[in-house]
């Protein structure tokens, strides 16, 4: 079934904008693709941004680009490793509830989200999702982690997995059907990733990993195709219509998302998770939809984080 480009981005920019704008430190937007995505989602109530760098040349580059800053607030910071520190410390103290990736390095910018005393550590490991939008799907498609854990092993996955369920649910997309991947769908001894699926759905079953349906190991085509999943025999509410795929390391999710992208003309939206407030991790390969589409989905998912720490225990 193919369906009309970008409905379910079209959603979640919608309902972002029913939401008060969440106030969203921006580290270093020195370029045109980040300094006019943060303004356009300021413009459509998505975000009030806090632009953070060099102040300057955010103002050269609004200007060569004819972007209206208007009243932004730009906290002045010399370089990009300067703008990471000082884009951290507003979310650390509260100024902020989202932090966004602008023109420096991941690396640079995650350098100072993980660092032990001063950045946004939590409980859980820090992962990265991709939010696809990929027009032969019926739903969106997300993908994890492809972009911070390396390899991670299982205690890694195990937090991957209750990072990306507890956004499937934040986002009010309901309990997700969770696909951990490896390259067949039988335990596999020589396949460690076969093993790994194996563990992760008995730690679902003894409720060490909740509120999410898990299958794997599940090979890609019978995680997304009914009819390769019937095929195979396979019978779970997840095989054939996973919401959540979960891969075995960085390389294969990454190889996943750009395949998508660059072959099915799928977009990726991304957030990073496990840290103290949602990341929004652009690339400058991302189209200014999916870059949209990353910030509705931040917005929602601090909106939903701030209900839960006001709600009362019982």
């Amino acid at each position: 079934m193919t369906l009309p480009a970008s409905t379910h981005y079209d959603k979640l920019i919608a309902r972002a904008q029913t939401l008060a704008p969440a106030v969203c430190a921006i580290a270093h937007p020195c370029d045109e693709p980040s300094l006019s995505a943060a303004l356009q989602a300021r413009d459509l109530g998505l975000l009030q941004p806090i632009l953070v760098g060099p102040e300057l040349k955010i103002r050269a580059t609004a200007a060569q680009y004819g972007l209206d800053l208007g009243n932004a607030r730009i906290v002045d910071a010399p370089h990009s490793h300067a703008a990471a520190e000082a884009a951290v410390a507003l979310v650390r103290s509260g100024e902020a509830t989202l932090l966004m990736k602008g023109s420096l390095h991941t690396d640079e910018l995650m350098h100072e989200v993980v660092a032990r005393n001063t950045g946004l550590r939590s409980g859980r490991r820090i992962s990265h999702v991709f939010i696809m939008e990929v027009p032969t799907y019926a739903e969106p498609l997300f993908i994890t982690d492809a972009a911070i854990n390396i390899f991670p092993d299982l205690e890694t996955k195990a937090d991957i997995i209750r990072n990306v369920i507890d956004l499937h649910r934040g986002l009010g997309l309901g309990e997700p059907r969770v696909a951990i991947l490896s390259a067949v769908e039988q335990v596999t001894p020589s396949i460690p990733s076969t093993i790994e699926a194996a563990a992760l759905c008995k730690m679902a079953d003894r409720g060490q990993i909740a509120g999410g349906l898990l299958d794997g190991p599940l090979a890609l085509d019978n995680a997304i195709n009914p009819d390769a999943a019937r095929i195979k025999g396979i019978r779970s509410p997840v095989a054939g219509v996973a919401q959540v795929l979960v891969v075995p390391d960085l390389e294969a999710g990454n190889m996943l998302a750009k395949n998508l992208t660059f072959l099915a003309n799928a977009e990726a939206a991304g957030i990073v998770l496990g840290a103290r407030v949602p990341i929004i991790l652009t690339s400058r390969a991302d189209s200014p939809r999916s870059r949209l589409a990353s910030c509705a989905v931040a917005a929602i998912y601090a909106h939903h984080l701030s209900e839960q720490q006001a709600r009362p225990l019982a």
